[in-house]
């Protein structure tokens, strides 16, 4: 197994790293499936439409040879226009088996991996040209593979070559009594069922390379660990990136709240683990809110500030506790707190000799 930095690729590929390799045309692909495909449709080809290319051709043969006594073939131009225009008759019966040959090249690649342009695939690498990577792939797994697969398409269509003529052989004595056309088609018959048994022994190869080459794939396509996680780091962010990114978003948190304290109307104490700064503005707001809050060393640094500006703090252990748990910072106290919090306000403001009630 490939192993990279001393880990072997032992995880499944990730969507990202399978879409990576997609551009990079790096797919699953069969030789034999596409070859198979193409033969077959030639062969389907030939067998439906055979006898018309055939008549056609001739035709056109016997054309020419009709012709030969009447064309002025003793200039260029008359000689090039007699060969233009067998070409173009010759095109029109051969072009449409090559159109269907590339279509079912393209289909064959279709099914395989889908349909898709690759440019990364065709641009040049200095890697096909460097003789040290030629080496290693002349002697590498995939080619001894493709060795043994063209060793053995060639035994087995031998073997299906000789199997279907040795079928025959008892037929050929009677050969010497037919004429050339009735053996043009004993001989076509032959070959059309060498090249049939051919295919359905390549159909199968096909099938087992396919398999071969999605195993072989998914094995190339695999990742270590430490892959893995990088591409996670790389996909939700670095865990120490965020962490300093929260750690600074905390800060900016803390110092705004460390600013409101001195706006403060009142801090409200546990007396020692708890502070709750509480604002209260009657034009501007439904009810008083919480502007800072904190446990512990926070709820000492509010009551400093506090303490340092002259914002009243007042020791109220259960309302402490209740404001902590129930409001969050910035938000209105709730309905079940007002009259506890107003007799707070109250007696702040009878200290201050501005007596208002919230």
């Amino acid at each position: 197994m490939a192993e990279t930095g001393g880990q072997e690729r032992t995880e499944k590929a990730t969507a990202k790293r399978r879409q990576q390799a997609r551009e990079k045309g790096q797919v699953a692909q069969s030789r034999e499936v596409s070859s198979v495909i193409i033969l077959m449709t030639a062969l389907g080809l030939f067998y439906f439409s055979g006898s018309w290319m055939l008549l056609n051709l001739g035709n056109i043969l016997s054309g020419v040879y009709q012709s030969l006594g009447t064309l002025h073939l003793d200039s260029v131009p008359n000689v090039s226009t007699f060969l233009i225009k067998i070409a173009k008759l010759s095109f029109r019966i051969i072009a449409p088996l090559f159109l269907l040959l590339v279509v079912a090249g393209i289909a064959a690649n279709g099914l395989q991996f889908g349909f898709g342009l690759y440019p990364k695939k065709l641009a040049p690498k200095l890697t096909q040209i460097n003789p040290a990577s030629g080496v290693k792939r002349i002697f590498s797994l995939k080619s001894l593979v493709e060795a043994v697969k063209s060793v053995l398409k060639i035994i087995v269509v031998g073997w299906i070559a000789y199997g279907v003529i040795s079928g025959h052989l008892k037929e050929f004595p009677a050969l010497v009594d037919l004429d050339v056309g009735q053996i043009l088609v004993f001989m076509g018959q032959v070959a059309f069922q060498i090249a049939l048994y051919v295919c359905l022994a390549l159909v199968v190869m096909a099938a087992l390379d396919f398999i071969y080459q999605r195993w072989q794939y998914e094995e190339n396509l695999k990742m270590t660990k430490q892959e893995v996680k990088d591409e996670h780091k790389q996909a939700e962010g670095d865990p120490k990136v965020k962490s300093r990114i929260r750690s600074l978003q905390r800060e900016v948190a803390m110092r705004r709240m460390m600013e409101s304290v001195p706006e403060a109307d009142v801090v409200i104490t546990n007396p020692t683990h708890l502070a709750i700064a509480l604002r209260f503005d009657s034009k501007n707001m439904i009810a008083p809110r919480v502007v800072a809050k904190g446990a512990d060393h926070l709820a000492e640094r509010i009551r400093k500030i506090a303490g340092e500006h002259s914002v009243p703090i007042v020791e109220n252990k259960p309302l402490a506790q209740a404001l902590y748990r129930m409001v969050e910072l910035g938000e209105y106290i709730p309905a079940e707190l007002y009259r506890a919090v107003a007799e707070v306000l109250a007696y702040v403001y009878r200290l201050k000799g501005r007596f208002s009630s919230p």
